[in-house]
């Protein structure tokens, strides 16, 4: 489902390396690589899935649902899958914690605006239609349409402050998109993955501090020179990302499972990742009107 974008390409791009016949569902906004099968549609209603009908498939990757409706139309379409359902869940589904990092049996959050995906995972288990979901954290890397290390590089490049909550201690976590595709190519080839929920994100977390110094490093820039200004996030919800791109609270997971279970390691660490995505992306397509209105109720400027 998808796999034209951000997550889907470098996975895509290991699925034919490995050999496997794939066939991409898209709404058709994107160019498909060479070889593949690709159906149109649109996943959001049951009518827009009927190029579907009528197949099996030996594996169904959905890495786009956000509602269990979402995934529940496709295995209405197709049935359930031969070998597995690899779905791409988020670390966003567990509840605040005063332990840390969080671990896969962590309690969820069932009013986060992610439940939807925690509700599939439990449906496909119900079902029992063979799975493997992973829930990464904060995924970055060339291609991604979210304001992560962008929201960083716009502030870095044109010489502007950047806003940080408190005193830069929170820690968070991110993970880079080729890393999430190994492991989900990976856990296809493992028996023991079968049913089995992974966190999926770099092995480190690091404080909003160290992430801006990361950034400036990036983009050639001395973390020195580069000017940040603290602002109070006591008036913001801790896990809104409208004026800061990064929820405002501890957010970390364990991925010791991934590692032993999958006999994956995270190739990228912070810096490399950052900079991965600074020279092939950022470069590349720089924006051409950076937004910066948000800071002004931050920072004033």
């Amino acid at each position: 489902m998808g796999g034209t974008r951000f997550v889907g390409k470098p996975l895509v791009a290991r699925l034919q390396a490995q050999g496997h016949a794939l066939t991409l569902f898209t709404r058709g906004r994107h160019a498909v690589p060479k070889d593949v099968e690709h159906l149109r549609g649109d996943r959001t209603t049951s009518e827009g899935l009927s190029s579907l009908r009528g197949r099996s498939f030996d594996v169904i990757i959905d890495s786009s649902g956000r509602k269990l409706e979402d995934s529940q139309r496709v295995i209405a379409s197709t049935g359930a899958p031969k070998h597995r359902f690899l779905y791409v869940s988020s670390a966003g589904i567990y509840s605040a914690s005063e332990s840390w990092p969080l671990n896969e049996q962590s309690a969820i959050d069932p009013d986060s605006r992610h439940a939807g995906k925690a509700q599939t995972e439990s449906w496909l288990r119900q079902q029992g239609i063979p799975f493997t979901s992973f829930r990464p954290t904060y995924i970055y890397g060339p291609g991604n349409y979210n304001p992560i290390e962008r929201w960083f590089f716009d502030r870095i490049v044109n010489d502007r402050p950047i806003p940080l909550p408190s005193d830069g201690s929170t820690i968070t976590q991110l993970g880079h998109v080729v890393d999430l595709a190994e492991a989900m190519s990976r856990s296809l080839e493992v028996e023991a993955a079968t049913n089995r929920i992974y966190n999926c994100s770099n092995k480190l977390g690091i404080t909003f501090r160290g992430l801006i110094a990361a950034a400036a490093k990036a983009c050639g820039k001395e973390p020195n020179a580069v000017e940040v200004r603290s602002f109070d996030p006591s008036g913001l919800d801790p896990k809104a990302r409208k004026a800061f791109p990064l929820r405002l609270s501890h957010f970390f997971t364990d991925i010791t499972r991934a590692e032993r279970e999958l006999a994956w390691q995270p190739s990228f660490d912070l810096e490399t990742g950052l900079a991965d995505s600074y020279i092939n992306d950022y470069i590349v397509k720089p924006t051409a009107k950076p937004d910066f209105s948000g800071d002004l109720a931050l920072i004033g400027v």
